[in-house]
């Protein structure tokens, strides 16, 4: 039996984190009986009440653990998070459960099956997706831009709703220099250029209102990232 730790990075999220946890941990048991897997809670520098939550819930449920990091970066929770993981199989998913968990069994199944990483996408052709104007385009538009750039084949860079081998995430994180958003993407365009298989699962996805995401500052934070790895010899 293969061995799942899904990463859930945190910041400030003390309102919804109890019942996402309760929710994916209800889904998890009742469709995931094939694998010994568990619930990491990453809280990056979170000021409000998230840590002592994620404290909470660690001791009520014995499949949940936590991670605490004193700097904040989704890219450095899943650094140290999956980092520090045993498991067979690495996944992580938006504390909001954007994307619905129906699709997670298929993402794991890829992974678990000849595929290195396996990622949700909300442009694949089967997703069903509701978000603003902005955000859709702002998405098609940074995508565009990633395969004129790369050539990888890959839709949606930055859907949070991914899955990762040990071995590969092994490889490939000590390369990935960003810590924050664009570390999705990093991680992403290395495995291509290095040859990993990469799946595509289609994804059914709710925009957040309550969002913690600065659009702006990281669509700049990515556009120089992509900047970076093109002027820069892959490692």
């Amino acid at each position: 039996m293969l061995s799942l730790d899904i990463v859930i990075p945190v910041y400030n999220e003390e309102h919804v984190l109890a019942g996402s946890i309760a929710t994916l941990e209800a889904f998890l048991t009742e469709h995931m009986r094939g694998y010994e897997w568990t619930i990491t809670v990453a809280d990056n520098a979170s000021r409000d009440g998230t840590l002592a939550v994620a404290r909470e819930l660690s001791h009520e449920r014995p499949k949940v653990g936590y991670i605490h990091l004193d700097q904040k970066g989704r890219g450095r929770a899943l650094r140290a998070a999956w980092s520090r993981s045993s498991a067979d199989l690495l996944a992580y998913m938006d504390v909001d459960l954007s994307s619905g968990l129906e699709s997670f069994p298929d993402l794991i199944r890829s992974v678990a099956g000849g595929y290195d990483i396996a990622i949700g996408s909300r442009l694949h052709p089967e997703s069903d997706i509701v978000r603003s104007l902005k955000r859709e385009v702002l998405s098609r538009g940074y995508n565009i831009i990633l395969k004129s750039a790369f050539s990888a084949p890959i839709s949606d860079a930055q859907c949070g709703f991914k899955a990762i081998t040990r071995a590969c995430a092994r490889s490939l994180i000590p390369l990935v220099q960003n810590q924050e958003w664009f570390f999705d993407t990093e991680l992403l365009m290395l495995a291509a250029q290095k040859g990993y298989r990469i799946k595509e699962v289609p994804v059914r996805w709710v925009e957040d209102p309550d969002t913690r995401v600065n659009i702006p500052r990281t669509m700049i934070e990515d556009l120089r990232g992509v900047l970076r790895l093109l002027v820069t010899p892959t490692p």
